[in-house]
């Protein structure tokens, strides 16, 4: 990582007063993570809106 990137990430750390820079960058990736989750889950339900879904009455529809 380049250092002031590093730098940066240490100052907003401080900032928002996480423990440790390690601590800002799990807190990112758990964001970065619930926005991907929330893409997937938009994109699934534009697709059942245009009728691109199926509706599973058990387990046995996902074959």
């Amino acid at each position: 990582m380049p250092a002031n990137m590093k730098k940066e990430m240490e100052a907003y750390a401080k900032d928002e007063q996480y423990a440790s820079v390690s601590e800002f960058v799990r807190d990112m990736w758990r964001d970065y993570k619930r926005k991907r989750l929330l893409e997937d889950i938009r994109a699934s339900q534009k697709e059942f809106r245009e009728g691109k879904g199926k509706i599973l009455h058990s387990f046995k529809d996902l074959r």
